[in-house]
């Protein structure tokens, strides 16, 4: 059924469903218009260059969720650790215990991926190097910190898939809760 939009805001959760559920490739302007309840000059009006824009908007409004609920927080959290306990509880909320695709991991695997190149990169280098800079503040030295935030990464991405391929959300919740025991949270 498609989903009623009054402003451009509406959109962009809509359209990330979208490209989750089908690709890029997949999304056609078709089915984003009934998707959305939007017709195609609508469409253009909220994003004048076409699906390109609307991904890459997509893709914004992850970034800023994640820098504000994810990686601020492991940067600048007065309590590290706390910081850390709180990342996995977001990021399994987000993905709804692995019942969700990652998009930004979907575009990485797709053959958009050079189109979205610089903000796939940066997503996972961030959380990365933001999940290092938490674990450094708890006494880890820097390459054992580095090790471990791309473990984590790994991990969480790697059980989104394995738990959609088995259609199994114990699978991505056993993986959490792994990464956060390997952490020491």
């Amino acid at each position: 059924m498609p989903k009623i939009v009054a402003e451009r805001a509406d959109v962009i959760p809509v359209l990330a469903e979208i490209f989750r559920e089908n690709g890029f490739e997949g999304a056609s302007l078709s089915l984003i218009a009934r998707e959305t309840g939007l017709g195609k000059g609508s469409l253009y009006h909220f994003f004048p260059k076409g699906k390109e824009q609307m991904a890459s908007e997509v893709l914004g409004e992850i970034d800023g969720w994640f820098e504000s609920r994810v990686y601020r927080p492991l940067r600048e959290g007065d309590d590290p650790a706390k910081a850390i306990r709180t990342m996995c509880d977001e990021v399994d909320a987000y993905f709804r215990s692995g019942q969700r695709v990652c998009l930004i991991g979907a575009f990485a695997l797709d053959n958009v991926r050079d189109r979205f190149s610089l903000a796939i990169r940066d997503y996972f280098a961030r959380w990365q190097q933001s999940l290092a800079d938490a674990l450094i503040r708890m006494n880890h030295d820097a390459r054992q910190a580095n090790d471990l935030a791309e473990d984590a990464v790994l991990s969480i991405q790697g059980a989104l898939v394995l738990a959609r391929a088995m259609d199994d959300s114990g699978v991505f919740s056993r993986a959490m809760a792994r990464v956060a025991a390997r952490l020491n949270v």
